[in-house]
């Protein structure tokens, strides 16, 4: 017991008080910035402005696809270690609406285009193919538990296009399943789809059996002047305290992670003496 509390994450506390008003206002005026530059960069896109759009447009998501359950069994490794895994929440106090009691866990690779190189080792098949994205932003592994529902919300830039790869779906997949605007998809292992994700979206996992999947997102093909655009919006994003925490977060559970598997090896060393 000693060892699994050792590297129980600490609950992240959510936002301060006292900063709660300033918040407010930034995410006000950040949604109508937003919104202009969303039409914007649909007008300048090189995609269409759907909720799915079609995988013929991003070739690299067929190597994905190949290399499915390479993937899956360096999540299933990591899955060893799930008491070390952290919430949503955990990493991104402004999530707790979305992401509660640690049943949406993430395994984080990239993070606002930075690669995180300790969870890279432990995944180097997943971490090679997403090198090869063109501009991936942030990538990880998505667990959800059974049962879980993450309620309907939007994302925050039309800049970025989002990826799912399933690797460990439930066996009554059409019972686990994510809408975008209208339209409701399930999950297939092996199956990479892309999505918009500032249309409104939601997901179920009406199921008793877990769902893991690859979520990454990468810069959404535009003319210049959108890439420009989009290229200065992310910029100012990271001077925020929504870029900010969780960028500490991710050093903190990153190590943490890797110090949980040091143990674990260290104790199966001693057993095989």
């Amino acid at each position: 017991m000693a060892a699994a509390e050792e590297i129980e994450p600490r609950p992240s506390a959510k936002p301060a008080t006292l900063n709660r008003p300033i918040r407010k206002f930034v995410k006000k005026r950040g949604k109508r910035l937003m919104r202009w530059v969303a039409q914007f960069q649909a007008k300048d896109g090189l995609v269409p402005d759907t909720p799915f759009i079609d995988n013929a447009h991003f070739p690299f998501l067929r190597e994905f696809e190949e290399k499915w359950e390479a993937m899956r069994e360096e999540v299933q490794e990591i899955l060893k270690h799930r008491e070390a895994i952290p919430g949503f929440e955990q990493v991104s106090p402004d999530q707790h609406r979305i992401a509660k009691a640690q049943q949406w866990k993430t395994f984080i690779l990239y993070g606002f285009g930075d690669r995180l190189e300790k969870n890279c080792r432990q995944a180097p098949v997943t971490a090679e193919m997403l090198s090869r994205v063109p501009n991936v932003q942030t990538a990880w592994f998505s667990i959800l538990a059974p049962g879980y529902h993450i309620p309907a919300h939007t994302g925050v830039t039309k800049g970025i296009v989002r990826a799912h790869v399933g690797l460990i779906i439930p066996k009554e997949r059409e019972k686990c399943r994510i809408r975008v605007a209208e339209e409701v998809r399930a999950w297939k292992e092996g199956e990479a789809f892309a999505f918009d994700d500032t249309f409104e979206h939601e997901v179920w996992n009406d199921t008793d059996e877990e769902r893991v999947i690859l979520l990454f997102d990468f810069d959404r093909p535009m003319r210049w002047r959108g890439r420009l655009l989009n290229k200065l919006m992310l910029n100012l994003m990271k001077l925020t305290a929504f870029y900010q925490e969780p960028k500490k977060n991710l050093a903190d559970f990153e190590a943490r992670f890797e110090a949980a598997t040091r143990r674990a090896d260290a104790n199966l060393e001693k057993l095989s003496d």
